[in-house]
């Protein structure tokens, strides 16, 4: 018997299971108000690049949400019986859809790249979506928004105004694009995500 009709129809399965349209679809969503909110903010009176914070903590954020939704599997019986492993897929699917996401996002907030400009974007995309993936291995794809939300909003709400220091490390989403210490935090961040996701996939949820 041919079982090559079985091995192709895998990666469609896999795009199926995980709803991976839907998700590309929010992602575009989110980029294209993000692009909209960083020139208008900036094109106000007695603003300049700095205001686009915002954008760049906040757009991260919904970015990370829905791409750690996406790793909700709706059977995951078909990971633990399949005769080819499906790590190698679910990694593939966070590298994509984070390399889409943090050019796509980097392209909203042109210039300034010294400040809160495409280097501070890519970074918060990096960081977030590395806690996103983090918490889908550990409390499930379906709840993987909410660490990262609440870690965001005390941020955005707590960190000083002067970059550097120790807010580098614990405020990393506020800081401006250069800050070494933040960009340690994040990649940090995404790494230990993406070996969760490899070693474990997202956790097991009841229906």
């Amino acid at each position: 018997m041919n079982h090559r009709p079985t091995y192709a129809a895998l990666p469609r399965l896999y795009i199926r299971s995980r709803a991976l349209p839907l998700t590309v679809a929010t992602l575009t969503c989110i980029v294209l108000v993000a692009a909209w909110a960083a020139h208008w903010l900036q094109d106000q009176p007695y603003f300049d690049h700095t205001a686009r914070v915002p954008v760049i903590v906040l757009a991260p954020l919904l970015a990370s949400a829905a791409i750690g939704t996406s790793l909700h599997a709706h059977s995951d019986e078909l990971d633990r019986t399949a005769v080819r492993r499906w790590w190698p897929r679910r990694l593939l699917h966070l590298l994509v859809l984070t390399v889409l996401t943090a050019g796509a996002l980097a392209s909203a907030v042109p210039g300034h790249p010294e400040a809160f400009g495409a280097p501070g974007m890519v970074r918060n995309v990096l960081g977030a979506t590395g806690v996103a993936t983090a918490s889908a291995a550990l409390i499930g794809a379906r709840l993987s928004w909410l660490p990262m939300t609440v870690y965001g909003g005390a941020v955005y709400l707590a960190a000083p105004h002067n970059p550097g220091g120790a807010a580098a490390v614990w405020a990393w989403p506020m800081q401006p694009g250069p800050q070494g210490a933040a960009w340690a935090v994040a990649l940090t961040a995404y790494v230990i995500g993406a070996t969760l996701l490899a070693v474990r996939g997202a956790r097991q949820e009841s229906a």
